[in-house]
C-alpha cells in the first residue's frame, strides 16, 4: 500500500492546512462526478480520504510516523484498503469537511456548509439510501420519504432551559470548555486536557433545563422530506439536502440529509455507464436466415431485424434506447448482443435435417476470410429453404 504523505503529495513535516488544501485538490479531481463514474477515480478518491482521514489526526498521524501502516490498521479503513469504509463513507468525509461535490453543485444548489466534527452544536448529518429500479433511473423520480430526525423543542424554543433562562458560564472550567490535569513522573510533569466533564466542553450550563426536552433542546419527531432524483443516476450518486437533517442542541444549526442513490440490477441487461446491453439467443434457422424479433428495452419492446448470417457475438446498436445521460444532454444506446443457441436435445426429425445439413455444409471460415463465410451461409440457406 501506498505511502499516504505520497498519495497526498505533501512532505512529511507538513502542517495540517497543507494536509487539508492537498486533500481537497485531489479529491475533486478525482471525483467521480467530475470523471463520468469512473471506477479509476472512485478508487484514487477513496485512496486519498484514507490518507486524509489519518494524517488530518493528530494520535493517528503519530501512530503512522512510529508504526508505518501497522500503526493504524483499523483505523477509517486505514491498513485495510478500505475494507469497511466504501465509496459512501469516503463521500461523507469529503462533505463534511468541504460541503460535498454532488448534484447540489452539478444541478446549481447551494453553496459548502459550515462546521465539521468539531462543531459539537451542529445537528447530526443523515444518510438514507434510496432503492430504485432500472425504469426510475430512466425517467427520474419523485419521492417522499418518512424519516424519524430530532427536531428543535417547542417547550423552550431548542434553548434547552427553563423559561427562556440564559445559560451561566460554568464553574468548572470556567468557562474554557476544557480542563487540564498535571500528573508528575520521573520525566517531569505532564499536562493532559480533555473535554470538561461538567458542561460537556461547551463552557456553560443550563441551571434550570426544560422538562420537555431534559436540557438537550431537542426531540424526537417524524418528518416527511421530498426528494427528486434526477435521471441518469448510478449507484453511490446522492443529493444532498441543505439543513434537512438533525437539530443541533441547544439551538445549533441543524444537519444535512445525503440521499445515496442505490440501483437494483435488471436481469435483461447489462449496464456500461448510459448505455444497455442486452444478450439475445437466435436458433440457427434464424441466423442462417435473418428473421423478425422482439426486444426489451427500459420502456417499450423494440422490433428488430436479425440480419442473414449473423455470427455469435455480432452486435445491433439502437441509438437512443439506453438510459439518459446525467452530465450532459441525450441518452445512451441499447446494444444488442447476438448468440447463436446450439439445441441439446433434437427431435427425429431435427436430427435428420441437422445430418442432412452436415452433408452439405462447409468447414467454419477462417477468422478473416469474409469469402469463405458467405460460402457457407449460402449453403445453409439454401439447406433450410430446398
Amino acid at each position: 500500500m501506498r505511502d499516504y504523505y505520497e498519495i497526498l503529495g505533501v512532505a512529511r513535516d507538513a502542517d495540517g492546512d497543507s494536509i487539508k488544501k492537498a486533500y481537497r485538490k485531489l479529491a475533486l479531481q478525482h471525483h467521480p462526478d467530475r470523471n463520468e463514474g469512473s471506477k479509476q477515480s472512485e478508487e484514487l478518491f477513496k485512496e486519498a480520504t484514507e490518507a486524509y482521514e489519518i494524517l488530518r489526526d493528530g494520535d493517528k498521524r503519530a501512530a503512522y510516523d512510529r508504526y508505518g501502516h501497522a500503526g493504524v490498521k483499523g483505523a477509517a479503513g486505514a491498513g485495510q484498503g478500505f475494507g469497511g469504509f466504501n465509496f459512501a463513507d469516503a463521500l461523507e468525509v469529503f462533505m463534511r469537511d468541504f460541503g460535498g461535490f454532488g448534484f447540489e453543485d452539478l444541478f446549481g444548489g447551494a453553496g459548502r456548509r459550515g462546521g465539521g466534527r468539531g462543531n459539537s452544536r451542529r445537528g447530526a448529518d443523515v444518510r438514507v439510501r434510496l432503492p430504485l429500479t432500472l425504469a426510475e433511473v430512466a425517467a427520474g423520480v419523485h419521492r417522499s420519504l418518512k424519516l424519524q430526525l430530532t427536531d428543535r423543542c417547542d417547550e423552550c424554543g431548542g434553548s434547552g432551559a427553563e423559561n427562556g433562562q440564559p445559560p451561566v458560564r460554568c464553574a468548572t472550567c470556567g468557562g474554557a470548555g476544557e480542563v487540564r490535569r498535571v500528573q508528575r513522573s520521573f520525566l517531569g510533569q505532564m499536562v493532559s486536557v480533555s473535554p470538561c466533564p461538567a458542561c460537556g466542553g461547551e463552557g456553560q450550563r443550563i441551571e434550570h433545563p426544560c422538562r420537555e426536552c431534559d436540557g438537550s433542546g431537542m426531540r424526537r419527531a417524524e418528518k416527511t422530506i421530498e426528494v427528486d432524483m434526477p435521471a441518469g443516476v448510478s449507484s453511490g450518486d446522492y443529493i444532498t439536502l441543505r439543513g434537512a437533517g438533525n437539530a443541533g442542541p441547544r439551538g445549533g444549526p441543524p444537519g444535512d440529509i445525503m440521499v445515496v442513490a442505490e440501483v437494483e440490477d435488471d436481469p435483461r441487461f447489462i449496464r456500461d455507464g448510459a448505455d444497455l446491453v442486452y444478450d439475445l439467443a437466435v436458433t440457427f434457422s434464424q441466423a442462417a436466415l435473418g428473421a423478425e424479433l422482439e426486444v426489451p428495452t427500459v420502456a417499450e419492446p423494440e422490433k428488430i431485424r436479425v440480419p442473414a448470417g449473423v455470427q455469435s457475438g455480432r452486435t445491433l446498436r439502437l441509438r437512443g434506447k439506453g438510459l439518459p445521460q446525467l452530465q450532459g444532454t441525450g441518452r445512451g444506446d441499447l446494444i444488442v448482443r447476438f448468440t447463436v443457441w446450439t439445441p441439446s436435445d433434437l427431435t427425429p426429425e431435427q436430427e435428420t435435417l441437422f445430418r442432412r445439413l452436415g452433408e452439405l455444409e462447409a468447414a467454419p471460415p477462417v477468422s478473416g476470410e469474409e469469402g469463405k463465410e458467405r460460402g457457407f451461409w449460402h449453403k445453409v440457406r439454401e439447406a433450410f429453404t430446398a
